[in-house]
């Protein structure tokens, strides 16, 4: 497998502004798509903010008039923001193109990164992301919207590490009524920072095979 360039894009205090690093993210797909660049993962924590995928519906936007930003990945809504590592990764998928093989190999790399930390992570039938069973109810610890356009990635995973889970009270997360959400922070009780886990999402995103 050849390792993609990890590039730190701001993490605490250097929080990132969405449509910036939206605009970032447009502009290294186009040049790992047109084979220009290696392929690339972007790494980073955003000031806050509210993204809605193209499945988002009115009823799960914010219920007190905060702004949204509509954005073309897959998914529906969810909350970015300080104590929260963002990560795009933007990488060309093998042919034939198999989308939900690449969202199961995502989530086996959080799943593995978050074991560094004492996490037992799993998946959840019928729902993307990673979840923690916590007293038999399953918890989100991180959520995986993308995109493919020219046979390429874009956005990514929201791994929730020491973050506030206020902004969840205000929208119907990922479109889950019936499911918490939680941060490493919490199911720990130890202070762990994006910049943290972002090292060990670096070791295992090498370790695990796309197809080619």
């Amino acid at each position: 497998m050849v390792m993609p360039i990890f590039e730190t894009v701001g993490l605490a205090p250097d929080f990132v502004d969405y449509e910036a690093a939206w605009q970032l993210q447009r502009k290294v797909h186009g040049e790992v798509s047109k084979h220009l660049r290696d392929e690339t993962v972007l790494l980073l924590e955003h000031a806050s903010v509210f993204t809605a995928g193209k499945r988002t519906e009115e009823s799960e936007r914010p219920t007190d008039g905060t702004p949204v930003i509509d954005v073309d990945r897959g998914g529906k809504i969810t909350w970015h923001g300080p104590g929260q590592l963002v990560g795009y990764p933007i990488m060309r998928l093998p042919d034939p193109i198999d989308v939900v093989g690449y969202v199961r190999w995502l989530e086996q790399v959080l799943i593995d990164s978050i074991a560094e930390f004492g996490v037992t992570g799993q998946r959840v039938g019928g729902r993307s992301g990673v979840w923690v069973d916590v007293a038999g109810q399953f918890e989100k610890v991180a959520a995986i919207g993308i995109r493919v356009a020219e046979k390429t990635t874009m956005h990514g995973f929201a791994l929730n590490c020491n973050n506030s889970l206020d902004p969840y009270d205000t929208i119907v997360a990922c479109g889950i009524r019936d499911a918490k959400t939680t941060t490493l922070q919490q199911l720990t009780g130890k202070d762990i920072t994006p910049a943290m886990a972002a090292e060990a999402v670096k070791r295992h995103l090498g370790e695990i095979e796309i197809r080619r």
